[in-house]
């Protein structure tokens, strides 16, 4: 079993208080608009970190993390992209991976909107964590906590965060 935090859109900040949830986890997912490699540097003294980078982010963090990345969790096929859409209104060339690659797990950010979503035209579960940073228009933070054992999803939590900054 894994414990996953999955967040996305810190934009060159990342709110304290997340950090109580870091500490047991496995991975630290980060959906896209990272802001500066600080960011990911302080999530992983807690965890491993995945990342892909968003539309915001520059060439250093590009080069250090991928558009789209592909992987599995136990037994579960995870896509992650930022600007990937979801169920029904998918990025036209996103839609077409998902096609090809056949996920269990999409996840993507960009919307600062948090949607956990299941898509039975490809099969998968969409995930948008929402937004952790302070810059966009979201009214709360959000970050969404969740086990994957074998091919299962479980203890999914939103974990919410009121904008006040830290």
């Amino acid at each position: 079993m894994k414990k996953i935090i999955l967040l996305s859109d810190s934009h060159n900040s990342l709110d304290k208080r997340i950090f109580k949830y870091l500490e047991n986890c496995d991975e630290i997912w980060h959906a896209g608009d990272i802001g500066k490699l600080e960011i990911t540097d302080t999530l992983k003294k807690y965890a491993p970190v995945r990342a892909v980078w968003g539309n915001i982010d520059n060439h250093t963090i590009r080069k250090e993390f991928k558009r789209v990345i592909f992987f599995k969790c136990e037994r579960i096929r995870v896509m992650m992209t930022h600007i990937g859409g979801y169920p029904g209104k998918y990025n036209k060339a996103i839609e077409n991976i998902l096609i090809e690659k056949k996920p269990d797990l999409f996840i993507s950010g960009h919307s600062h909107i948090l949607k956990v979503i299941r898509d039975k035209k490809y099969n998968l579960i969409h995930m948008n964590p929402g937004a952790i940073g302070d810059y966009g228009l979201h009214k709360v933070k959000t970050i969404l906590s969740f086990n994957i054992e074998d091919i299962e999803i479980k203890d999914l939590k939103v974990i919410e965060f009121s904008r006040k900054t830290n």
